[in-house]
C-alpha cells in the first residue's frame, strides 16, 4: 500500500471514528456521574444495545484472525466455540439472569461474597484479573496488531522489523482504547459498541462476498461451489479425535466453558446487570444468541475462501484473514474496515479494562482499603488501576508472537484456568445452601494445580502427556470439583443455610417471547450444524446428502411443535416459577 493510500485510509478511519464517539458522547453525557452511572451504565440498557455491546464485547479481531485461522488451517470444527454458546446464553436469559437482577448485584465477586464470603470474593477476582492480564486483553491487543500490521504492510511501510512493528501498533491501539474506556465507563462502551457493531456485520458480510467472486473468477456462485465441492471436508464442523474441538466436546467441556463466558464472566455479564428490566435483559441476551449463528460465516468462510485462494502455506495460519482482506477490499473502504477493525479490539479491550477496574473498585478497594469510599473516589480509583492494567497488558501482548500453535488454540487452553473453578463455585452456591466458603477456596486451589499438571504439567515434569483433549479436561475437573464442594458441604456445613434476599432495583416481568426465542434459537443453531457436517456441505460427491433435506425438515417441525408449546403451555408455567421465586424472595427479606 503506498503512501498516499495509507493516508486516505488513516483519515477516512479517523472520520469514522470520529462519527462514533461524537455520537457516543452525546448518548452518554452527563450519565457517568455517580458509580451506577458509570458501571452499570444507570441501570437503564435496553435489548438492542446489550445485545449490540455483548456481540461487540463477544467478537473481536481476536475472532476475526484466529477463527479464520482455524478453518485456513483445519476445518470449521471451532465454530463449536461460537455456535453453541446459544445453549449457555439461554441459561443465563432464563435462569441466571433473573437471580442477578433480583439481587440488584453490580459484580459476580458481590454475589459470591454474599453467598460465601469476603475470602471467596477476593479468590475469584484475582482469578478473574489473572486471566484478564495475563489472556483476554493481550489475545485482544495481538490479534488486532496482527491484522492492522498486514493491512498496512508496517514493517516495510516504516522500516522496522515484523516485532518492532507489534509492539509499536500493541501500544498505539492500547493507548487509544484505555483513554475511550477508563474515562467514558459502561455507558460510552455500550453505545459505541453498538455503532461499531453494525459496521462488523457489513463487513462481515463483505468479506466472503468479495471472496467468493474472487475464487469464482467473478462469478459468486462459482465461487461458493468451489469451496463446496472441492475440499469439502474443510466445511466440516464435526471433529475428530486429531481435531482442536472433536464433536463429542460439544457434550462435555463446552457446555461449562460457554455458561461461564455468558453466565459468569463479569466483562460480559456487567451488560446485562445494567439492564433496565429483565425483559429488556433477557431480550439483549437472546438477540446475541443469533449473532452467534452468523460467525461460521463472517469468520470462518472467509478463512476456506483463503485456503483455496492460497494454498495452506502461510507462515502463521492467523496471518490469511488479513491476507484476504489486504488483496480484495477496496482502497476506499479500507478506513472503513480499519475503524470497524479498532472498533471491534476498542470494544473487548474497553469491556475488559472497564470491568476489570469495577472489580477492583468495587470488590477490593471499597470492602477491605475505603469501606466509605465516594463515588468520586471510587470512579477514581477505577480510573487510575485501569491505567496500570492496560499498561501491563501492553508489554504482556506482544508475547504471543511466540504462539507457534495458532492463537485461537493458545487462547482457549488457558482460559482453563479460571472459566472451570469459576462457574462451578456459581452454580453449586446457586442450588446449595450449606456449601460453605472453605469449599469454593478449597476449589479454586486445586483446579488451577490440578489443571496445569493434566495438560502441560505431566510432560514438562515427567516426560509423559495425557492424551485427552483440554475441553474433556473441563468437564471432568467440573465434576470432580462439585464433588469435593458437596463432600466440604456435607462434612462441614454452614450453621445457617444461605438465604437468598431480594433487591431489585428493576421491574422483573420476564420477556414474554423468551421462549418461544429460546426453541427458534436453538432450533437454528441444530440446522447450523447439520448444513456443516457430512450431511450437509462437508458431503464428498455433492453439494449435499440425500438426507440432508429431509433430517432438515424434521427438524422444522420438532420446532414448530415446541414452538406451539412454549407459547401455550410454558410460558405460563415459566411466569408462574419467576413468581413463586419472588414472592419467597420477599418472605426472605421479611423474616431476615
Amino acid at each position: 500500500m503506498g503512501m498516499s493510500n495509507v493516508l486516505f485510509t488513516l483519515l477516512s478511519c479517523m472520520f469514522f471514528m470520529g462519527l462514533v464517539a461524537w455520537f457516543s458522547y452525546l448518548k452518554t453525557r452527563g450519565g457517568v456521574n455517580d458509580s451506577t452511572g458509570y458501571f452499570l451504565a444507570g441501570r437503564g440498557l435496553t435489548g438492542m444495545f446489550i445485545a449490540g455491546s455483548l456481540l461487540l464485547t463477544n467478537l473481536s479481531a481476536e475472532q476475526l484472525v484466529g477463527l479464520n485461522g482455524a478453518s485456513y488451517g483445519k476445518n470449521m470444527t471451532n465454530m463449536a466455540w461460537e455456535v453453541t454458546a446459544a445453549f449457555a446464553i439461554t441459561i443465563m436469559a432464563l435462569y441466571l439472569l433473573p437471580k442477578y437482577l433480583g439481587g440488584a448485584f453490580t459484580t459476580l465477586p458481590e454475589f459470591l461474597s454474599t453467598r460465601y464470603d469476603e475470602g471467596v470474593r477476593r479468590y475469584t477476582v484475582i482469578l478473574f484479573m489473572l486471566g484478564y492480564i495475563l489472556v483476554t486483553i493481550p489475545s485482544t491487543l495481538y490479534s488486532g496488531a496482527l491484522a492492522i500490521l498486514k493491512l498496512f504492510d508496517v514493517p516495510e511501510l516504516l522500516g522496522i522489523s515484523y516485532g518492532q512493528s507489534v509492539w509499536l501498533i500493541i501500544w498505539v491501539v492500547g493507548i487509544i482504547g484505555a483513554i475511550y474506556a477508563i474515562f467514558g465507563g459502561l455507558r460510552a462502551v455500550a453505545v459505541s459498541d453498538t455503532i461499531n457493531g453494525v459496521g462488523l456485520l457489513f463487513i462481515g458480510m463483505l468479506i466472503p462476498i468479495l471472496g467468493f467472486v474472487a475464487l469464482g473468477n467473478g462469478s459468486m456462485v462459482e465461487g461458493m461451489k468451489t469451496i463446496a465441492l472441492t475440499h469439502p471436508e474443510k466445511l466440516n464442523a464435526i471433529g475428530g479425535s486429531d481435531d482442536s474441538v472433536p464433536f463429542g466436546t460439544i457434550f462435555t467441556g463446552m457446555i461449562f466453558a460457554n455458561l461461564f463466558y455468558w453466565g459468569t464472566n463479569q466483562y460480559v455479564i456487567q451488560r446485562t446487570l445494567g439492564a433496565k428490566s429483565l425483559s429488556e435483559g433477557q431480550k439483549g441476551v437472546l438477540y446475541s444468541g443469533f449473532f452467534k449463528l452468523a460467525i461460521p460465516l463472517f469468520m470462518m468462510i472467509p478463512g476456506v475462501i483463503a485456503f483455496h485462494l492460497y494454498g495452506g502455506n502461510f507462515e502463521s495460519v492467523d496471518l490469511a484473514y488479513p491476507a484476504l482482506v489486504a488483496d480484495l477490499l477496496p482502497t476506499y473502504m479500507s478506513g472503513f474496515f480499519l475503524a470497524v477493525l479498532l472498533g471491534a479490539v476498542f470494544s473487548s479491550f474497553n469491556s475488559l479494562l472497564n470491568s476489570a477496574a469495577t472489580m477492583f473498585a468495587l470488590d477490593i478497594y471499597k470492602p477491605t482499603m475505603n469501606p466509605n469510599a465516594t463515588d468520586a473516589q471510587l470512579i477514581k480509583i477505577s480510573k487510575i488501576f485501569g491505567v496500570l492494567i492496560a499498561l501491563v497488558s501492553f508489554c504482556v501482548s506482544p508475547l504471543l508472537m511466540e504462539a507457534s500453535t495458532g492463537l485461537w488454540d493458545l487462547i482457549r487452553r488457558f482460559t482453563g484456568f479460571f472459566n472451570i473453578p469459576i462457574i462451578t463455585i456459581v452454580m453449586v452456591g446457586l442450588l446449595s445452601k450449606r456449601v460453605p466458603a472453605l469449599a469454593a477456596k478449597v476449589v479454586v486451589i486445586f483446579h488451577v494445580i490440578t489443571y496445569y499438571m493434566l495438560v502441560w504439567g505431566t510432560n514438562q515434569m515427567f516426560g509423559f502427556t495425557i492424551d485427552l483433549n483440554f475441553i474433556h479436561i473441563y468437564a471432568i475437573l467440573f465434576f470432580v470439583e462439585v464433588g469435593i464442594m458437596l463432600l466440604i458441604g456435607n462434612v462441614k456445613p454452614l450453621k445457617t443455610p444461605y438465604v437468598y434476599k431480594k433487591n431489585a432495583q428493576v421491574e422483573l416481568a420476564p420477556w414474554k417471547y423468551s421462549l418461544l426465542t429460546t426453541v427458534i434459537l436453538l432450533t437454528l443453531v441444530v440446522m447450523t450444524y447439520v448444513v456443516f457436517s457430512p450431511i450437509g456441505l462437508a458431503y464428498e460427491t455433492a453439494i449435499v446428502s440425500p438426507y440432508f433435506w429431509p433430517i432438515m425438515g424434521s427438524v422444522l417441525l420438532v420446532s414448530i411443535i415446541m414452538s406451539y408449546l412454549s407459547m401455550k403451555v410454558w410460558n405460563k408455567k415459566y411466569e408462574n416459577y419467576l413468581d413463586k421465586k419472588q414472592e419467597e424472595l420477599i418472605n426472605n427479606k421479611k423474616s431476615a
